[in-house]
């Protein structure tokens, strides 16, 4: 198939390359910044692999094709966290538990005594909640990077411009950059925090459900904890609003109080690439085939995106979200 150019080196780029590596495939990658770091929404992304959590909100391709980013990003990556998913509500906001149970699947019920077993922190705080053992959670930033290094060690190159040789095929996966090409992609901004609180121990992602401010709580190891949630329609970029610092953290502080005590050692905020109906989809013109529209499902869904990527370029094949086609 000759030489393959990546045009972006986030979680899209970056997927996209290893599938190819692995699949035999000269690539090289072109990002002006290709190093894994703070200038892409994929370094402020929650890392956790929930499709059936997802689901209750998402498309049903979100689940169905989600699923299998767990052993993929295992098998790629490492640092894979398997302990499941724990969705809580307080008492007041039993509706938004039962909600959440009827829209999603792949759960069980939990009452107090089987919450504190799973996470002692938690014991005593909340009466029932629901628990996804087969979801799992990473750090998105070891991914990347082990991502980045993989690929070099495999004879992928990274350059900063486009290189003077010619490439066969061209993949476009600059994400929100790429909207001088895709008219509708649009930016879904996003807003974390990270946290320092070595009283607290989860094991595990936590999801605190609320009408108007749900978080979640990803383990990042040695008391530090990230928190997100936002979803704000917006391309703005940079520096988290004080609204979102205080809901967030207000949120935490309703899941456990120990975190009134936490350090905060980072704010966060990025615009997500989305298309109109919130999927990803990929458009060829020419030689160059656009893979793009993760919106807030970049580590659980680029893995299937890349591997529909692999099979048009080496069979010519239309795969599930190809929607255009200009040659």
């Amino acid at each position: 198939m000759g030489l393959i150019r990546i045009l972006g080196a986030g979680v899209m780029g970056l997927s996209v390359a290893t599938e190819l590596v692995s699949r035999g495939h000269r690539v090289e990658l072109v990002d002006p910044r290709p190093d894994p770091g703070p200038h892409g929404c994929s370094w402020w992304a929650g890392g956790m692999l929930a499709p059936f959590c997802e689901g209750e909100s998402a498309e049903e391709p979100v689940e169905r094709l989600g699923l299998g980013a767990i052993d993929w990003w295992d098998r790629h990556a490492g640092g894979v966290h398997r302990r499941g998913t724990l969705v809580l509500a307080q008492a007041r906001d039993r509706s938004e538990l039962d909600r959440f149970a009827r829209r999603s699947r792949g759960h069980r019920s939990l009452h107090a005594g089987e919450i504190a077993a799973l996470e002692p922190d938690l014991a005593g705080r909340f009466t029932s909640g629901l628990f996804y053992a087969d979801e799992a959670h990473l750090s998105p930033r070891a991914a990347l990077a082990a991502l980045h290094q993989r690929l070099q060690a495999q004879g992928a190159t990274f350059h900063t411009a486009p290189p003077d040789t010619t490439p066969d095929h061209i993949i476009d996966a600059r994400g929100l950059a790429a909207r001088d090409q895709l008219p509708d992609l649009r930016g879904v901004r996003g807003e974390m925090l990270v946290l320092r609180c070595p009283e607290v121990t989860l094991s595990r992602p936590v999801r605190l459900l609320h009408p108007r401010i749900p978080l979640y709580i990803v383990p990042r190891g040695d008391g530090v904890f990230m928190l997100g949630a936002t979803m704000i329609e917006s391309d703005r970029r940079g520096v988290v609003t004080a609204r979102s610092v205080l809901e967030l953290l207000s949120a935490a502080y309703a899941l456990l109080p120990a975190f009134a005590e936490a350090e905060l050692l980072e704010t966060g905020a990025d615009a997500r690439p989305a298309f109109p109906d919130n999927l990803p989809h990929l458009r060829r013109r020419g030689a160059t085939l656009f893979a793009n529209g993760l919106y807030r499902h970049g580590f659980l869904l680029a893995p299937a995106v890349a591997a529909m990527v692999a099979e048009h370029l080496e069979t010519g094949a239309a795969p599930e979200f190809m929607d255009e086609v200009l040659l």
